[in-house]
């Protein structure tokens, strides 16, 4: 996979990219500090099942802003039909596992929540995806929603120095779980701040104010991703860019894409776990402190079990977890199970969601992105360093939580991202746009044909 080095013209603005941009800020700093002012403002003390069953439950906001971001996107689709040409494999399975999820209606538990919660999803992926696909070549969508992880880094620290951390009781009293910032739980800060470190580490390769910027915002990620005690975000914001730079070099050598590359990596994990035993348990052990990954091997157990029961086509789109008083996590969870959101494992869910169909079409998804980010490194291979991060980290960390269309999850979204960006550099996608350039030339110069490069330039 060789780069490039001949210099590119430099990033243009495009509106497309604020659409994006707006739903990062929404979820990242608007959404949040909304919700954590006014919590903070109410003296109330709840049970943890409530607390949990109040965060599920939409919110008002939601109903304005994902709506008028996806009537937006339609316009600018409307008048930029001409850049949406033919899609690619990664974006129809992307479409395909979403219209699964859709047609799950017809026999969920519990359709109206598998109804709403769709509608939602619908949105949010039409508000990522379709914008950065008709963005004009050489808009750089990374870099506007860097600008929103790297706001809600700083917003984060001060609040940080200014509040009490989360304690609850443990098996040998109460224990201090860490920092949540302005958000509703200290895993959402732990994961905002990976990702803010990610994005930073791709900064770093550009001169100027942007890595000086990049330097600060990484000190920052740094620290908070310590005093959240996010120890499975910080791990794998550490292991993912290696896995990503090791996966690159090694395709590059054997002329094969990400997707193939790390093919060796579960075969390796089941050979090592036919000698050895049981790995998870070891390594819970020498990051949680426990063998059970903090109570996930219990949830686990009961998701196989619920799974079992309707292992062809599952509940429905998320028709499991808190769907009322009636809904099977409730009545038929053991102890503290019930009051939990979801399975704590992206795959689990999506078979217990979806059924088997739901899984392939998942893994087709996942598996179609990577060789998407295959083409990015033959012309991008700083770009397409960042998107394979950004995807493992994305998939390592569905092990333990669950984020595959899961609501306005902000690792979901970042892999939407990273899916539409990796879209743009399909071959097919750019070949089908040159009839239209050719067209377009005829009449006059408008705006580049959806083929040609996006910038590498370094900032000076």
């Amino acid at each position: 996979m060789r780069a490039t080095s001949e210099k590119l013209p430099p990033p243009v603005f495009d509106v497309c990219m604020l659409v994006p941009m707006a739903a990062f800020a929404y979820i990242l700093i608007l959404a949040p500090l909304l919700n954590f002012s006014l919590t903070a403002s109410s003296e109330i003390s709840i049970a943890p099942a409530a607390a949990v069953e109040i965060l599920m439950t939409p919110r008002p906001e939601n109903k304005i802003v994902w709506p008028l971001l996806t009537l937006i996107t339609l316009f600018l689709v409307a008048r930029n039909f001409s850049r949406l040409t033919r899609l690619p494999a990664n974006i129809i399975c992307l479409f395909a596992y979403l219209g699964f999820a859709g047609l799950s209606i017809l026999w969920a538990f519990k359709p109206e929540f598998t109804l709403t919660r769709f509608v939602l999803q619908a949105m949010i992926v039409s508000c990522i995806v379709l914008p950065t696909l008709i963005a004009r070549p050489g808009t750089d969508v990374m870099r506007g929603v860097y600008f929103c992880f790297a706001a809600a880094v700083v917003l984060n620290v001060p609040i940080v120095f200014m509040q009490s951390p989360i304690s609850v009781q443990g098996w040998h009293g109460i224990e201090v779980i860490g920092y949540p910032g302005y958000f509703s739980f200290k895993g959402e800060l732990g994961q905002c701040a990976a990702i803010a470190f990610l994005l930073s580490l791709y900064e770093l390769l550009f001169r100027g104010w942007r890595r000086a910027l990049a330097l600060v915002i990484i000190a920052a990620t740094v620290f908070l991703m310590l005093v959240s005690k996010s120890k499975g975000s910080l791990g794998m914001a550490i292991i993912a860019p290696i896995m990503a730079g090791a996966t690159l070099f090694i395709g590059r050598r054997l002329g094969t894409s990400p997707a193939i590359t790390i093919l060796p990596i579960p075969i390796t994990y089941a050979v090592l776990a036919a000698v050895m035993g049981n790995i998870i348990n070891r390594i819970s052990w020498y990051v949680y402190g426990n063998y059970d990954l903090s109570g996930r091997m219990f949830i686990w157990e009961f998701v196989n079990y619920e799974i079992s029961k309707r292992p062809i086509l599952g509940w429905g789109y998320q028709s499991f977890w808190l769907v009322g008083p009636d809904g099977p996590s409730l009545t038929e969870a053991p102890g503290w199970i019930r009051g939990m959101p979801s399975g704590h494992n992206g795959y689990l869910d999506t078979q217990l969601d979806l059924g088997y169909p739901g899984l392939l079409l998942l893994v087709a998804f996942i598996m179609t992105t990577l060789h998407a980010i295959g083409h990015v490194a033959k012309r991008n291979a700083r770009l397409a360093l960042l998107l394979l991060t950004l995807a493992f980290f994305v998939i390592l960390q569905n092990f333990l939580e669950t984020v595959w269309m899961h609501g306005q999850d902000t690792l979901w979204m970042m892999f939407l991202l990273a899916t539409a960006v990796a879209a743009r550099y399909v071959p097919d996608y750019r070949q089908n746009a040159r009839p239209r350039a050719r067209r377009q030339a005829a009449k006059g110069p408008l705006v580049p044909s959806a083929y040609q490069r996006e910038p590498d330039t370094q900032a000076s």
